[in-house]
């Protein structure tokens, strides 16, 4: 049975490049309820997630909810242990897929179809998976005779779509979504769509973040409200979408 648990997951990002006593001052004074800090060798400290304590089980949807910098990307990237918390922990069983950056992996000088083994491979696909999908994975994107021309040939809708079809291809427990990206024209995001839909379906959890409360009522089944690094709200999605709105309302 998937799941992902939190106790006390607590994430301390350093700052390196902030130089001068000045602005050392002025990036202090943007801190809220001490989310930014000066450590004893003077390096500056972001606190991006502040003692974050949950537990996903299979059956969740969860939309992630939250002004810009609340921590949910954030969150996501330690759900997948992209991050390591600095206290605290992060537990979690079932394969887990991030798709946070989808055209991570891809190479310039490779074809549209040694791409598609390289993306493969990082979203932890075997050789054999990704020989028995590559077919599939081809039709799917639309890119015909491109496939076979290096991916520094690809406009960028072309390069969105590629990645979207690999990335979209593979078998998850355990989804992590941050913003559904655009990937071409409406009949393509219309397939787009249905696909997300179908990997929705086939996951045990997924979590996801974007900006639309109409979308995360669809989809989700429980919303997660994010602050400052810290979980405001947390249960049925109508719930804590309706408080959300209303605070951002006022």
């Amino acid at each position: 049975m998937a799941y992902i648990e939190l106790k006390g997951a607590t994430l301390d990002l350093p700052i390196y490049d902030v130089q001068g006593r000045s602005l050392k001052k002025k990036v202090l004074r943007m801190g809220r309820r001490n989310t930014i800090a000066e450590s004893n060798d003077g390096v500056i400290v972001v606190r991006a997630l502040d003692s974050v304590d949950l537990r996903l089980e299979s059956g969740d949807r969860i939309g992630l909810i939250g002004h810009n910098g609340a921590g949910k990307s954030t969150l996501l990237r330690m759900m997948a242990g992209i991050y390591a918390p600095t206290n605290g922990t992060v537990t979690s069983n079932g394969k887990v897929v991030p798709l946070l950056d989808i055209s991570l992996g891809m190479d310039e000088n490779s074809t549209g179809m040694q791409n598609i083994r390289l993306r493969g491979l990082l979203l932890g696909m075997s050789d054999a998976e990704i020989r028995a999908k590559q077919e599939a994975i081809a039709e799917f994107c639309e890119l015909g005779d491109y496939l076979d021309l290096p991916l520094r040939t690809y406009s960028s809708g072309m390069r969105v779509r590629l990645a979207f079809a690999v990335s979209t291809a593979v078998d998850a427990e355990i989804l992590l979504l941050d913003e559904v990206m655009g990937v071409g024209d409406a009949s393509f995001m219309h397939k787009a769509e249905g696909r997300l839909a179908d990997l929705h379906g086939r996951a045990e959890i997924v979590v996801l973040a974007m900006h639309s409360n109409p979308e995360i009522r669809k989809v989700c089944n429980k919303a997660l409200w994010m602050e400052r690094g810290r979980v405001r709200a947390f249960g049925p999605v109508e719930e804590v979408v309706a408080a959300y709105e209303q605070q951002t309302a006022g």
